[in-house]
């Protein structure tokens, strides 16, 4: 029973995981993000599709803008995933039985939505505004694009619309990582230990590959659950408040006006698109991170449990 309460993973550890997986993930998976931004906020018709718009950014715009916002996405990633981690360790550390040192479905749950409304308030809805404005800017011309760069996008939406501004559709984001963060943990647990029989704390390393198959499969149920509020939160981002004419007033009025003006299936519009980057991206996320946990486990943990 005291091994078990030992055989813990330190937060520290769980949130260099998270950093390092962040760093690569961004930089594999940018152009499908951007085509999925550019796609959320195609009210005319433009792109056909995911293909057609892919093709259409790079012949009109250039393999450069495929990886529009990449500087605030990378950074945003490997803060996220940083302290996501973290504090999810943290939180599960908080319920887990004192006795036993084992933690509920419910714990898990728990620790998950906490974590993901954490990452969104602090991290996530201040980088994504960015994201989104700069990914939003159509044009090869630099001198042409309103925002130059995310520091300068983030002093501009500062100046003219307030603090306030960077914040824009904080509570679809908070209901969308806090959702998508609950599930996410509980199914990757759940996937290792179906899968491979992996538990916590037990000195077995999972290959890179079984890490990728269990995160690539936990990530699939989110982007499902939550494609409302990603569409209401890229569509509540991407409008200014600087002329002083917003036509969303907030989430439950974006997601009927949005329902009136373009019917239901808009609600779930980019769902592909976020089908085709996030479950790839937590598969390369957790094939990194488990490498970082499982070092750390076999050096510190199952080691010092076999002396």
């Amino acid at each position: 029973m005291s091994e078990s309460k030992k055989s813990t993973i330190p937060p520290y550890v769980k949130a260099l995981s998270g950093s390092i997986g962040g760093i690569v993930e961004a930089s594999c998976l940018q152009p499908i993000d951007v085509i999925k931004t550019r796609l959320q906020l195609d009210t005319s018709g433009t792109y056909k599709g995911i293909i057609h718009c892919g093709a259409t950014v790079y012949r009109m715009e250039g393999v450069r803008a495929l990886w529009k916002g990449l500087t605030p996405f990378a950074t945003h990633l490997t803060l996220k995933y940083t302290l996501r981690m973290g504090s999810n360790a943290m939180l599960q550390s908080a319920f887990k039985d004192s006795e036993t040192g084992q933690l509920s479905n419910a714990g898990r749950l728990l620790s998950g939505f906490g974590a993901g409304v954490l990452e969104a308030l602090v991290i996530v809805t201040p980088f994504e505004v960015v994201k989104i404005r700069l990914q939003q800017q159509r044009g090869l011309s630099p001198q042409l694009l309103r925002y130059k760069g995310p520091v300068h996008c983030a002093r501009t939406i500062i100046h003219e619309e307030g603090l306030r501004g960077l914040w824009a559709g904080a509570t679809p984001t908070v209901m969308r990582n806090g959702t998508n963060q609950a599930a996410m943990f509980t199914a990757k647990n759940a996937f290792d230990g179906i899968l491979w029989k992996k538990q916590e704390g037990d000195g077995k390393a999972l290959q890179p590959w079984q890490s990728m198959i269990s995160g690539f499969l936990a990530g699939t149920a989110g982007p499902v659950c939550t494609g409302p509020f990603d569409v209401v939160k890229t569509r509540l981002m991407a409008q200014g408040r600087a002329g002083g004419k917003m036509k969303y007033k907030g989430m439950v009025h974006a997601i009927r006006t949005i329902f009136a003006e373009e019917g239901l299936l808009t609600l779930w519009k980019g769902l592909l698109p976020r089908l085709m980057r996030i479950p790839p991206g937590q598969a390369i996320m957790w094939g990194v991170a488990d490498q970082v946990t499982g070092f750390y486990e076999r050096r510190h943990m199952h080691n010092n449990a076999t002396l």
